[in-house]
């Protein structure tokens, strides 16, 4: 983890079902659908001007460790976060099982 990435705080905006941070006033956001005990995370974005920063990344982890505390499985619908996870294979214990990363 980067020095940038340590100052990104993510919020967990159950009320809208996702996980969201700002930077210089601009949100970045990882949307997911809870279905029974799968988080089904669809839709990853961060505004073009704050992309290469580690956001989305810090975003995607926020909400894989709050999958873990909870006891939930995660379908990385969204390419980013499928891709995320192939990188990171330790997350992979949180897909259900015959959930494949390959698409």
């Amino acid at each position: 983890m980067s020095a940038g990435e340590a100052a990104i705080e993510v919020r967990h905006n159950a009320a809208a079902s996702r996980f969201e941070a700002t930077v210089e006033g601009r949100t970045g956001v990882a949307a997911y659908r809870l279905v029974g005990n799968v988080m089904r995370i669809h839709h990853t974005e961060v505004p073009r001007e704050l992309a290469g920063r580690g956001i989305a990344g810090a975003i995607v982890r926020a909400a894989l460790a709050h999958a873990e505390a909870n006891g939930l499985k995660v379908e990385p619908w969204c390419s980013y976060v499928r891709a995320y996870m192939q990188r990171h294979p330790e997350t992979q214990r949180l897909l259900p099982d015959g959930f494949s990363l390959a698409r």
